[in-house]
């Protein structure tokens, strides 16, 4: 069986070609492709033209190989959405979720309707960055775009309508918007009409693993393909990662770590947790495959890193990840931290600056050399994660015995290393792959292949052998979180 999974992430995507033989799953990535927002005027889009062509060329790559597709699934970042009028034309390009027009929103929301009413409805993290905020700007800003506007559609919901003509909302990726009920799954009305929010555009909400539609007969005639399924995965990226946690508890008890340009650390729960601990601790409640909760909390990630090479690659630098790695070894250690989470990070450009700046309003020392800049990102993510890990286990009720990290951040042997120690807890390592894997796992539940997660996760376990980092030299990141905390 020949599956076609596309991943797309906020700086590139893959499609990536899943070979099943009824025991394991083998990948092979056929076509490679960046993602580059484009800024025009004052705000900052996605190419998503670009991302469809993309696509098809994912598409014709397997069809040059000789390829015959039993089924396609989409996964993509989470929050992001387009616009169709009633005649499925995109209104316009969809807007970033790192622009600046919902500069304020989050703020003005709150104030609106009560923070705590936000959470009760929703479950879901306050970050400015939420798709709730950004309709709240159209609603202000562009009334008449919303007007317009008959169906509202995520990105690999609206990646898919390309694909088929078929408008879905699919539930894992809705759950991501700050604007979906966790516990009834539809959408948070009486919220949104308090906000000024006009509901129209919303459509039903659907479970995954499902059959969404075929290839369009004009893709089919295009890329002189079949008329090929395209299937509901776990549309949000971190959905389809989950799933590809190569665990072997029964009982749920584990954490994951997907890392990656953001750091989603969460537990697997059967509901979600709307308790007053949560609420205060900002943790978020996000749609799992087959009914699962997934209880997590978004962490900046390896996005300040990158923001840093990218400044230094600009000044003429020709330091690869694995040499800014050594260095950050032999810089010296617990000399400064930030709080990933700030918002100033949150933003592209000038990375360093902002680091040095937040280390100099702190009253610590000012990291000066690329290694201590880097030692810097990778201690305070660490010391995030161990903050983060203690919250997840004081909202489950018991010690969570094993962290696994999974996505392009389970190779950073640092960083994981930092992370076993920190935590006290063995880091299980990969799959690397995790949401392309996740996505093709997906499509085979969505075909009746597998049935069940602990099914689908053996097979993970058998096609691809994960590390482990096991604890090394723990007692010294006591007064590091100690000292990690006072920055907070």
């Amino acid at each position: 069986m020949k599956l076609l999974a596309f991943d797309f992430g906020a700086s590139s995507g893959r499609a990536v070609l899943g070979h099943y033989d009824g025991n394991t799953i083998r990948t092979e990535v056929l076509h490679r492709f960046s993602n580059d927002p484009v800024q025009v005027g004052n705000t900052l889009y996605w190419d998503i033209l670009r991302l469809l062509h993309e696509t098809k060329q994912g598409i014709y790559a397997a069809k040059r190989e000789g390829y015959t597709l039993d089924g396609i699934g989409v996964d993509t970042w989470g929050v992001d959405f387009g616009l169709l009028d009633k005649n499925g034309r995109l209104l316009e390009n969809p807007v970033h979720y790192r622009d600046y027009r919902t500069s304020g929103y989050m703020q003005k929301a709150i104030d609106t309707v009560g923070k705590q009413n936000i959470y009760a409805n929703t479950g879901i993290q306050f970050m400015e960055i939420n798709t709730l905020y950004h309709v709240m700007a159209l609603a202000e800003q562009m009334p008449e775009l919303l007007e317009r506007a008959a169906s509202l559609l995520f990105t690999p919901d609206l990646m898919g309508y390309f694909l088929t003509g078929e408008r879905v909302c699919e539930r894992t990726i809705a759950s991501t918007s700050q604007m979906l009920n966790p516990t009834t799954g539809t959408w948070a009305y009486d919220m949104l009409k308090a906000l000024d929010i006009p509901s129209h555009m919303l459509l039903p909400v659907t479970d995954p693993l499902q059959k969404n539609g075929l290839l369009t007969r004009g893709l089919q005639d295009e890329l002189g393909i079949s008329a090929v399924p395209v299937l509901s995965v776990g549309g949000h990226d971190t959905a389809s990662a989950v799933i590809a946690v190569p665990t072997e508890a029964t009982d749920g008890n584990f954490a994951y770590l997907s890392s990656g340009t953001w750091s989603l650390m969460g537990v697997e729960l059967d509901k979600p947790v709307l308790s007053e601990t949560a609420y205060q601790l900002n943790m978020t409640n996000e749609g799992g495959v087959m009914g699962t909760t997934r209880l997590l909390k978004n962490i900046m990630g390896l996005w300040i890193l990158q923001e840093c090479k990218r400044e230094w690659d600009r000044a003429g630098a020709t330091e690869s990840f694995d040499d800014l790695a050594v260095m950050a070894m032999n810089a010296p250690a617990f000399t400064a931290f930030i709080n990933p989470d700030s918002e100033e990070f949150g933003k592209p450009g000038h990375m360093v600056q902002k680091i040095q700046d937040f280390c100099l309003r702190t009253g610590q020392t000012v990291p000066e050399s690329k290694g201590a800049v880097v030692r810097c990102i990778l201690e305070s993510l660490a010391t995030k994660y161990r903050k983060t890990f203690g919250e997840l286990e004081e909202l489950r009720g018991q010690s969570i015995p094993v962290l696994h990290v999974v996505g392009g951040g389970s190779r950073d042997t640092l960083l994981n290393q930092f992370t076993a120690d920190a935590l006290r807890r063995p880091v299980i390592t990969g799959p690397s792959e995790a949401t392309a894997l996740g996505n093709l796992t997906g499509q085979l539940m969505a075909l009746g292949e597998i049935k069940y997660m602990q099914e689908a996760r053996a097979l993970i376990r058998r096609s691809v052998a994960p590390g482990v980092v096991q604890v090394q030299n723990p007692d010294v990141w006591d007064d590091a979180y100690l000292k990690f905390q006072a920055i907070l």
